[in-house]
């Protein structure tokens, strides 16, 4: 759906020219939910608005949507949904249903198949019934899936969501997240999604593409970058008196550890699998008569992985860059 190679932009500024993207491969399959994480400064927003014809780039060639990004701007547009992080202010009487048909016809529909459309859309996105309501009544979660309409209205192929849960309540965030999944689940439309939430891209995206300084230092599912970036961590407290030292040595002859830290009373173990270690190991200390009081197995986060790669956290913001020239 997505195959672009040596992609680039730059822009000049008051302080001098800035490489926002750097000469970036990527590649998105048909059906895939792919979340684009990021820092602040990152490139991903710069990145998403190349991919949706909103910028030329500078260097390097894409196929989109399967027509050529710079040769075929026009036809890219025809197949793709783009739902910004903003969406445009309503003027004073906007109603939803027209807006939404409105929308359809700017993309060439006809009034008939627009009002079909319609008739489809809404109902996915929990907009069924509100079709006459002006679009200044609709709480935050029913803005932004009138935004994901939006984007939907013309049957796209591929659709683009720049944090779309953005200033959303955990419960309308939650919400949207399951209408997200249909639409690749129901539709098999494929979905490229920018996130500042790590538990949004870690519950929605089948692959993570991290970028860091305008090159994509990460991509694979969210299960092996935690795996390989951190491992799962298990953490032993021991009755009183009990060695640490000795649970240790016991630990690494029972079952493979990437790292074994033994404290006072307590004894903490990184393994590639928790829920495959955690067994052999408390039957061996078990065998060796160590009393053991407690067990908890943690896996890595997103947040670990992250922090990993780039050294910095995810901040809320973004990455947007205005060209001076």
């Amino acid at each position: 759906m997505i195959n672009a190679r040596g992609l680039a932009r730059s822009f000049k500024t008051k302080s001098g020219p800035v490489d926002a993207v750097r000469g970036i491969d990527l590649d998105v399959a048909e059906g895939e939910i792919v979340g684009l994480l990021g820092p602040n400064g990152a490139g991903k927003t710069t990145t998403l608005r190349m991919l949706t014809t909103l910028l030329m780039p500078s260097a390097g060639t894409a196929t989109v949507a399967g027509h050529d990004l710079v040769g075929e701007p026009r036809e890219v547009r025809r197949r793709i949904g783009y739902v910004a992080q903003v969406g445009a202010a309503p003027s004073a009487g906007t109603i939803v249903g027209e807006e939404l048909i409105t929308q359809a016809r700017l993309q060439g529909l006809s009034k008939t198949d627009a009002n079909a459309r319609l008739a489809v859309v809404a109902p996915k996105l929990d907009l069924g019934g509100l079709e006459k309501r002006a679009l200044q009544e609709l709480s935050g979660g029913q803005r932004r899936r009138f935004d994901i309409a939006l984007g939907l209205m013309h049957s796209p192929r591929l659709i683009f969501l720049d944090e779309p849960t953005a200033g959303l309540d955990p419960q309308s965030r939650a919400n949207l997240w399951e209408h997200i999944r249909s639409l690749r689940d129901d539709t098999g439309v494929t979905i490229v999604l920018t996130t500042h939430y790590l538990e949004e891209a870690d519950a929605l995206a089948d692959r993570i593409m991290v970028m860091d300084g305008g090159l994509i230092v990460a991509d694979d599912t969210p299960e092996v970058l935690k795996a390989r970036i951190a491992g799962d961590v298990i953490t032993l407290a021991f009755a009183p008196g009990t060695d640490s030292m000795v649970a240790a040595r016991i630990a690494r002859e029972a079952i493979d550890v990437r790292e074994i830290a033994a404290e006072t009373g307590q004894l903490i173990v990184t393994v590639e699998t928790g829920a495959i270690a955690v067994a052999p190991l408390l039957r061996a200390l078990d065998a060796a008569g160590l009393a053991i009081s407690s067990v908890t197995v943690t896996r890595p986060s997103l947040d670990d992985v992250f922090l990993t790669l780039t050294g910095r956290s995810l901040r809320e913001g973004t990455d947007e860059l205005v060209p001076t020239a």
